[in-house]
C-alpha cells in the first residue's frame, strides 16, 4: 500500500511540474495590456479596410475639385522653332545650291470656356458631392465594423482568460480530490480504482489548463493583428462578471437604425445615381462655348522661339452646338443611368430591411444571453455547493468517487456556459453598436 501511495505522489508531482512549464513560458513572453478604447483607436488607424475607406474619401474629394475646375476656362500655351539646312542639285546634276533657310518660329496662347453645357457640369458636380457623402458614410461603416471586430476579439481574450482561471480552479479541485483519494487508499477506506480515476481527473484538468493557455495566447495574437501591433498585446484585466447592458429602448434603437451608417451610405449612393441620370439628359440640350486665341509667327535669320509679336493673329470664336442625332448613344446612357437609379433604390430598401432584421436578431441574441447569464450564475452557485457536499461525503466515506466526478463535471459545464453567455452578450452588443453607428 505504501508503494502505491508513493507512486501516486510521484505522479502528482510530475503533473504539477508539467503544468508549471507553460506558465513559465507565458511569463517570459508577457503581452502588453491595452484598454478597449486604445485597441479600437489603433485598429481604426491601422486596419486595411479603414485605411482604404479614408483614401476613398480623399479620392472622391479630389473628383469634386475636378468638377469645380470644369467651370473655369482652359488655358494652353505652345511654341516652337525650326530651321532646315542642306544642299540640293539642279536638273543638270552639276550645279549644287546650298539650302540655308531662315529660322521659322511661332507660339500661341489659347483659352476656352464652356458657357453652357446643358447642365452637365452642375449635375456632375452634384454627383461627385453625393459620392463624397457615400464615401464618408462608408468610412463610418468601416470604422464601426473594425470596432466591432476588435471588441469581439477583445471580449474573446477576456473569455479566454476566464477559461484559464476556470481551468486552474478545476486543476486545484482535481488535486484536492487526488490527495483525498491517496489518503483514503492509504487508510484502506478506498480501492485503487479511486486513486487511478483521480489521477485521470488531474490529467484532464492539466490538459484543460494547457488548452486555456493556448487559447489565450491565440486570442492575444489575433487581437495584436487587428490593432496592427508588432508587439503582442492583451486585454486589460477587468471584472468580467459585469454583464453588458443596453439602456436605450427598442423604439429608440429602431429610430437610430434609420440613420445608421449603412443606410446613409445607400442614401448617398441613390442621390449620386439620381444626379448621374440628370447628367445623362444634358446631351439633349445645346452647348455654348467661347474661345480666345493669339498666335505669333516669324521667319528670320537668327534663332527665335517666341516669334515676332508684330506678325500676330488674334481669333475669337463663339460656338453653338446642338446635336440632333448621335446614333442613339444618348438614349443608351439615359437607359443605363435610370437602371442604376432603380438598382440604388432597391439597394437602399434592402439595406434598411436588412438593418432592421439584424437589429431584431442581435437584440434577441442579447436578451437571450442576458437570461442565460442569470441562469448559469445560479447553476455555478448550485454546482459549487453540490461539489462541496459531494467532496465532504467522499472524505467521510458516505459518497462514491463517481458521484464526486459527476458533480465536478456538472460544475465545469456550468462555468463554461456562463463564460460563453457573457461573451455572447458582449458580442451582440458590439453588433448593435456597429448597426446604429454609435457606442451604447
Amino acid at each position: 500500500m505504501k508503494v502505491i501511495v508513493k507512486g501516486l505522489v510521484k505522479e502528482l508531482v510530475k503533473g504539477l511540474v508539467l503544468l508549471a512549464l507553460p506558465a513559465a513560458l507565458l511569463a517570459q513572453d508577457a503581452a502588453r495590456p491595452i484598454t478597449l478604447d486604445e485597441a479600437v483607436r489603433l485598429a481604426r488607424q491601422n486596419a486595411p479596410a479603414a485605411v482604404q475607406a479614408r483614401n476613398q474619401v480623399r479620392s472622391t474629394a479630389a473628383v469634386v475639385r475636378t468638377r469645380y475646375g470644369a467651370f473655369l476656362p482652359t488655358l494652353s500655351f505652345g511654341g516652337g522653332a525650326q530651321k532646315q539646312n542642306g544642299t540640293r542639285y539642279l536638273a543638270d546634276l552639276d550645279t549644287i545650291l546650298p539650302n540655308d533657310a531662315p529660322w521659322r518660329a511661332n507660339h500661341s496662347l489659347s483659352s476656352n470656356l464652356d458657357i453652357f453645357s446643358g447642365g452637365r457640369r452642375y449635375f456632375d458636380l452634384q454627383t461627385a458631392r453625393a459620392n463624397v457623402d457615400a464615401a464618408v458614410a462608408s468610412e463610418i461603416t468601416q470604422n464601426f465594423a473594425v470596432a466591432r471586430d476588435v471588441k469581439q476579439q477583445y471580449f474573446a481574450v477576456l473569455a479566454a482568460r476566464e477559461q484559464q482561471t476556470a481551468a486552474r480552479v478545476q486543476l486545484e479541485q482535481a488535486q484536492q480530490q487526488l490527495r483525498a483519494a491517496v489518503a483514503r487508499v492509504a487508510a484502506g477506506a478506498a480501492t485503487r480504482s479511486d486513486s487511478l480515476r483521480s489521477i485521470i481527473q488531474v490529467g484532464n484538468a492539466r490538459l484543460a489548463a494547457l488548452t486555456a493557455d493556448n487559447a489565450l495566447a491565440s486570442a492575444n495574437a489575433s487581437l495584436s493583428r487587428l490593432v496592427g501591433s508588432t508587439a503582442v498585446v492583451t486585454a486589460v484585466a477587468s471584472d468580467t462578471a459585469t454583464v453588458a447592458t443596453i439602456t436605450l429602448s427598442e423604439s429608440e434603437l429602431f429610430d437610430l437604425i434609420e440613420r445608421g451608417p449603412t443606410v446613409q451610405q445607400s442614401q448617398s449612393q441613390l442621390a449620386s445615381a439620381t444626379q448621374a441620370k440628370r447628367s445623362a439628359l444634358s446631351p439633349y440640350l445645346p452647348t455654348l462655348s467661347l474661345g480666345l486665341s493669339e498666335s505669333f509667327a516669324s521667319s528670320e535669320s537668327g534663332f527665335g522661339f517666341l516669334g515676332d509679336r508684330r506678325n500676330k493673329n488674334l481669333a475669337t470664336s463663339l460656338r453653338l452646338s446642338f446635336p440632333i442625332f448621335s446614333g442613339l448613344g444618348r438614349e443608351q446612357q439615359v437607359v443605363a443611368s435610370r437602371i442604376a437609379e432603380d438598382n440604388a433604390e432597391a439597394q437602399l430598401r434592402d439595406v434598411r430591411l436588412n438593418a432592421r432584421q439584424q437589429l431584431i436578431q442581435q437584440l434577441g441574441n442579447f436578451r437571450t444571453a442576458e437570461a442565460r447569464v442569470d441562469i448559469q450564475r445560479q447553476s455555478v452557485i448550485a454546482g459549487e455547493e453540490d461539489l462541496r457536499v459531494q467532496q465532504e461525503r467522499y472524505n467521510l466515506g458516505a459518497g462514491t468517487l463517481l458521484d464526486l466526478i459527476t458533480s465536478q463535471s456538472t460544475l465545469i459545464t456550468a462555468r463554461q456556459a456562463l463564460i460563453q453567455a457573457r461573451l455572447d452578450a458582449r458580442t451582440a452588443k458590439a453588433q448593435i453598436e456597429a448597426l446604429i453607428g454609435r457606442d451604447l
